[in-house]
């Protein structure tokens, strides 16, 4: 399996008040106006909100999947190479993990 952006597109639209916008020359997707995720290097890859310790350590586990784009290094982002994927679950995964870190506390109890 190959994931694609609209397979990146398809899910996160799936999650509770996700919006996608272009900006920055990118798609871009918000969860209660708040950004949790974006499309950028021609949808082959997407940036994520990850801890900055976790992101260290799956950087450091598996670089061909995940890496930290110089301008993100101070931010708690990753950026992860769709193509190196598993499987769908992984994608809904990493997504959904992002869009719990952006989600207002309120958003967050009512999907529980």
């Amino acid at each position: 399996m190959s994931t694609t952006g609209e397979d990146v597109r398809d899910y996160a639209l799936t999650l509770a008040q996700v919006s996608e916008q272009f900006a920055w020359g990118m798609p871009t997707f918000r969860v209660a106006g708040k950004l949790f995720l974006t499309l950028p290097e021609g949808e082959t890859s997407m940036a994520v909100r990850c801890p900055i310790i976790d992101r260290d350590e799956l950087v450091v586990a598996e670089p061909e999947k995940f890496w930290i784009a110089a301008h993100e290094a101070g931010n708690a982002w990753v950026r992860v190479r769709l193509e190196a994927l598993d499987d769908r679950a992984e994608l809904q995964a990493i997504v959904a993990d992002s869009w719990r870190q952006a989600a207002p506390r309120q958003l967050l109890d009512d999907s529980r």
